[in-house]
């Protein structure tokens, strides 16, 4: 078998690349005047412009030939039938069912009765809470500290600010995931023990950094309240013995399974906090767009199909112009978490340096994701996107309809969407200054939804889920692990009772050895200057 640089399909797009290399996307529109039409795609209420790209139909072609190659279609088909395409760990991956319909088997047996019974479980427990019957010590819940960290995290966080004009009354919350405790600190500061819910969120409920922040939480409660603390806390688990354990009470244990992964998990019950907030209804229609985005992804043609449309264009940028990375730019404030959250799905899921069978990967895998909203962004880094000598692709997100009545800013707002990808695209290659001169040709996705709702949400994350999917199978690796993230932490827990008394360390590089006998050293003049805490 061919590696993936060797193969017929990658060299006739090499070889393409060379033509592409001398072309420029002005001169595309210029050759083709009906090029927004042929070079645009609609999956419900959201439109991918993609027309400003260095490519052509036969770009996208043999792009497309390149995914069949690769076995893409098969890959799918497993994607969805519960097959155990995540074989590091011999793991089936079904986010997918999590907002689907129909039966899928995981080892003969179908998953969908626990997903309903699960859903139905959130669906009784946030209506019970949003409307009071459920609350605590001191009376109807006011706010949710959610914790956890990485994907059960991520998620959540994103879709409940989103979706904060759908709240309607329901509880506030707040995410705390960081090991250091002045984040921690900050978030309770405000709140009242008596009328806080507190969701801990872990698959395995080991997770050092979120067991600590867990600990410090039930402390907290445990001052205020007594033994009535017990009560206030939820757990969201695939370990539900450790959360039992943990003092967590049966009835308040929400389950998720080992064939969801953490930065997938949003669709499960790690999604209760955007439940509580929004409502479940509203968690519901969030699973609905993600559905929707599912069934065309599964039956689209290649060619015209959103997600795998998006992705050949990194492995276009990635693989043959040598850019390493790509901006992620809303322009909207409700979706100013979407960079950082994919950040996680995409560069947990493509750095990558190993195939699926244990070989080094044949070229580079996944890009570094980086971004902000738009247009506070414009005034930080698009300096560089313009005239910086690295290439850069980019997407634009927006919305047509804002949830505020400032017609005039959102107007301004939009004007500045529309100039930016233009400008990018066109440049300013003859002006008089050089420090004036803009090269253009930079390449930009505009992606347009009708409104920003939990349908348009769910939609727009599952087709970022399937684009980083797509890449991962056309390089060859695993999407679904993360042994990266597992190395550090496991040095981590070997460095921490080192820390335990004020001895000099000799068991690490010399570096580390000099950073933890400093950190000890100044650690203890502290410690003494202040005296007791």
């Amino acid at each position: 078998m061919h590696t993936l640089t060797e193969s017929p399909a990658w060299q006739a797009l090499e070889s393409h690349r060379q033509t592409m290399a001398l072309a420029s996307i002005a001169q595309l529109f210029d050759a083709e005047p009906q090029r927004f039409a042929h070079f645009s795609l609609r999956v419900g209420g959201m439109l991918l412009d993609y027309s400003k790209n260095l490519v052509n139909q036969d770009t996208m072609h043999l792009l497309a030939e390149l995914a069949r190659a690769r076995g893409l279609g098969t890959q799918m088909r497993q994607l969805f039938s519960g097959g155990k395409i995540n074989v590091t760990e011999d793991r089936a991956v079904l986010h997918n069912a999590l907002r689907g319909e129909q039966a899928v088997l995981v080892d003969g047996v179908d998953v969908m009765p626990q997903v309903r019974a699960t859903l139905q479980r959130m669906q009784a427990f946030s209506d019970r809470v949003r409307d009071g019957r459920l609350g605590g010590h001191g009376g109807r819940y006011t706010d949710v500290v959610h914790i956890g960290i990485g994907g059960s995290h991520l998620g959540p966080m994103l879709a409940t600010r989103a979706l904060a004009p759908y709240t309607g009354g329901g509880p506030r919350v707040h995410f705390a995931s960081n090991i250091d405790l002045a984040a921690l600190q900050r978030t309770l500061a405000p709140l009242d023990a008596a009328t806080t819910l507190v969701i801990v969120v872990s698959k395995t409920f080991t997770t050092s950094e979120t067991l600590a922040n867990a600990r410090t939480v039930h402390d907290w409660l445990s001052r205020a309240l007594g033994a009535a603390a017990e009560r206030q806390l939820v757990a969201v688990t695939a370990n539900t013995q450790h959360a039992a354990e943990f003092g967590v009470a049966a009835e308040q244990i929400f389950p998720f399974w080992d064939w969801v992964g953490g930065r997938y998990s949003l669709w499960s019950a790690v999604g209760l906090p955007v439940a509580l907030a929004v409502g479940m209804d509203g968690f519901r229609q969030m699973l609905h767009g993600a559905h929707e985005m599912d069934e065309h992804f599964r039956n689209a043609a290649f060619e015209k199909n959103m997600p795998v449309v998006l992705a050949l264009l990194g492995v276009w940028y990635n693989n043959f112009f040598g850019a390493a990375a790509h901006a992620v730019l809303p322009y909207d404030e409700s979706l100013a978490l979407l960079p950082a959250f994919l950040q996680q799905l995409d560069m947990e899921s493509c750095g990558k340096s190993v195939c699926v069978d244990g070989t080094p990967v044949d070229g580079d895998t996944g890009m570094i994701i980086w971004g902000a909203a738009g247009t506070d962004a414009q005034h930080s880094f698009f300096q560089l996107l313009h005239q910086g000598t690295r290439l850069v692709p980019a997407d634009f997100i927006a919305a047509c309809q804002p949830h505020h009545t400032g017609e005039e800013h959102h107007a301004i707002l939009m004007a500045n969407f529309f100039a930016q990808t233009a400008a990018l695209m066109n440049g300013a290659p003859n002006a008089d200054n050089p420090h004036d001169r803009f090269p253009g040709n930079r390449p930009t996705n505009s992606l347009l939804l009708d409104r920003l709702t939990p349908h348009s949400l769910g939609q727009l994350l599952a087709l970022y889920e399937h684009k980083v999917f797509v890449q991962s199978v056309i390089w060859g690796i695993n999407a679904f692990d993360q042994p990266g993230v597992e190395l550090g932490k496991k040095l981590a827990a070997r460095i921490l009772p080192e820390l335990d008394n004020n001895e000099p360390v000799s068991g690490y590089d010399a570096s580390t050895n000099g950073l933890i006998d400093f950190y000890k050293a100044n650690r203890e003049t502290q410690f003494r200057e202040r005296g007791p805490q």
